[in-house]
Parts: structure tokens; C-alpha cells; sequence
């Protein structure tokens, strides 16, 4: 742990990232006020000591509904990066493995996802479902696949000709044990850093979907949403817009940094 914490970049990221887990874990068990308690005496107050954050144009606390915000994008981020991470890797082991036409088709499908940017395929989804934070997930999820897979695809090749693979097939291993036991396990630190670095742009791609009325609907807090209707009340309560945002920016900073001192610290050739 100590060559970890050694890297600048990998340390400042855990800060922020922990942070920023510790505040959505907390809000499953308490907040301030609760998110969605509108108070119409104290609407648009500036920070305070009662109302840290301030509150919004219905009175509800700031502080709560960023804090339940966070808890949002971590999930989010865990699922869209769980749906891109499954199927891209399946979808990568299968195009090394399956012959020339399979990597071919392969391939191909994953240039056709590359043409439908997570916010058009949102678009295109939520005009056939309905807006929704599950259809934004799916959304920014299927656009991910192809990241995945183009990754482990990659990562595989390298592996698949190195000698213990073609001891271990030798030895009379099922092609399933040795992608399991010497090729998953080979592959998987640039499997782990993509994903850290895909983890803080699904929260930004989320933010960017329900800015825009495509995620989280009201009163579910989403930071997005905030921004979206802190737009109206600029002049007079910037504060409204001011710590959502920050809170994006926080987290995306704070993912970023963290996978990028991963890729210091696992790559070899980096270190």
C-alpha cells in the first residue's frame, strides 16, 4: 500500500472518491432534511448554519438532496459500468476465441455502438420507454459495451500466444478453464482501470441526461436536475447551481485521478 500511496495522483483520487462514497453511504441512513421536504418559509436562503448549502426555489435543503445526488451517481456509475464491463468482456473473449467471422461480425457491431453517442441512444431509448434513470443507465450501459470489448479483445490476443497458454492447452485444459484460470486473471488491471475512468464519465453522463430531462425525474435528486433548475434562478441564487455542479466536478475529478494512478501503479512500463 505504501508504493500505492506514493503516487500523487492515486492518492488525491482515493481522497476524493472516498470522500464522496462516505457521503451516499450516509444518506441511507440519515440527512439533514429530508430531500424532497419542501418549506415554503425559507425558500431561496443563502447558506446558513441551519441550511448549510441553502435551500431551492420549493425550500428543500441543498446539502440533502446533493448528499442523496451522490448516492445517484455511484449507482449509476456501478451499474452502467457493470453492463458495458459483462457484456464487453464476454463479447471480447468471444471474438478471439470464435474464429475470423465471428471477430469480423464482432467488430463491426461494436463500430456500429461507437456511431450512437450515450446521449443520442438515451434519446433514441427514452422516445421508445419513456425518460427514466433506468433507461439513461441502459443507455450509457450499451455504449460502454464496445469500450469493453475492444479492450479485452486487445488485452486477450497478447495473452492468448504467450508459452503458458499453449502449455496449459497442452496439459489438456478445456479453452473455458484457460480463458478462467491464465487468460481473465492476465488481463484483468487494464480491465479495472478503463473501468474506473469509464465509472467517473457514466456520472458525468448521467448528470448530462437528466440536465436535459432524460434521467432522474422530479423530485428523485439527481445532481443534473439541479443544474437544470437552478438555471432559471442565476441571478439570484447562484448557490443553487454552485454546489451541485461542484459535486459533479468533485466526483469526476476525484474517478479520473483515481484511474489514472491505477495505470501508473499496474503498468509496468509506466513504472
Amino acid at each position: 500500500m505504501r508504493r500505492y500511496f506514493k503516487n500523487l495522483n492515486f492518492s488525491i483520487g482515493v481522497v476524493l472518491s472516498t470522500v464522496v462514497l462516505a457521503m451516499a453511504l450516509v444518506s441511507l441512513f440519515w440527512t439533514p432534511y429530508g430531500p424532497n421536504t419542501m418549506d415554503a418559509h425559507h425558500r431561496m436562503e443563502a447558506p446558513s448554519m441551519v441550511h448549510p448549502l441553502g435551500t431551492d426555489q420549493y425550500g428543500r435543503d441543498l446539502l440533502s438532496r446533493v448528499m442523496v445526488g451522490a448516492l445517484n451517481s455511484i449507482i449509476v456509475g456501478l451499474i452502467t459500468v457493470a453492463i458495458g464491463m459483462g457484456a464487453g468482456v464476454i463479447l471480447g473473449l468471444i471474438s478471439v476465441w470464435g474464429g475470423r467471422l465471428t471477430d469480423e461480425a464482432i467488430m463491426r457491431f461494436s463500430d456500429l455502438l461507437f456511431g450512437f453517442p450515450a446521449v443520442l441512444s438515451a434519446i433514441l431509448i427514452t422516445a421508445v420507454l419513456g425518460p427514466s434513470a433506468v433507461n439513461a443507465m441502459l443507455a450509457i450501459g450499451i455504449f460502454y459495451i464496445p469500450v469493453f470489448a475492444r479492450l479485452t479483445r486487445a488485452s486477450a490476443l497478447t495473452v492468448k500466444g504467450l508459452d503458458y497458454i499453449a502449455a496449459a492447452r497442452a496439459a489438456g485444459q478445456a479453452e473455458v478453464t484457460i480463458i478462467r484460470r491464465h487468460v481473465l486473471p492476465n488481463i484483468l488491471s487494464p480491465l479495472i482501470i478503463q473501468a474506473t475512468i469509464q465509472f467517473a464519465v457514466a456520472i458525468l453522463a448521467e448528470a448530462s441526461l437528466s440536465y436535459l430531462g432524460l434521467g432522474a425525474q422530479p423530485p428523485h435528486p439527481s445532481w443534473g436536475r439541479m443544474l437544470n433548475e437552478a438555471q432559471t434562478f442565476m441571478a439570484l441564487t447562484p448557490w443553487m447551481a454552485v454546489f451541485p455542479g461542484m459535486a459533479i466536478a468533485w466526483t469526476v475529478l476525484g474517478f479520473n485521478l483515481l484511474g489514472d494512478g491505477l495505470r501508473d501503479i499496474l503498468d509496468p512500463r509506466l513504472r
